[in-house]
């Protein structure tokens, strides 16, 4: 698991990016976690500034890549 990062969001607890595997990792409030596979770097960068990242997240990475 990559080192995760808190991030202010009420549905999001944090997030993180193993930059080998290209895995983004995401921990919710609710205590769920996802693991997004093939997954550009750029776009862990772009939701770590996004002023939203459940939107961010609906919008450019749910129904984009694959996940567990």
């Amino acid at each position: 698991m990559p080192e995760m990062i808190y991030v202010d969001s009420s549905n999001i607890e944090a997030i993180g990016y193993n930059d080998q595997a290209q895995e983004l990792h995401v921990r919710f409030v609710s205590g769920g976690y996802y693991i997004y596979y093939q997954v550009p770097p750029q776009i862990f960068d772009d939701m770590k500034s996004a002023s939203s990242k459940g939107s961010f997240l609906n919008r450019e990475v749910k129904g984009v890549y694959q996940f567990t």
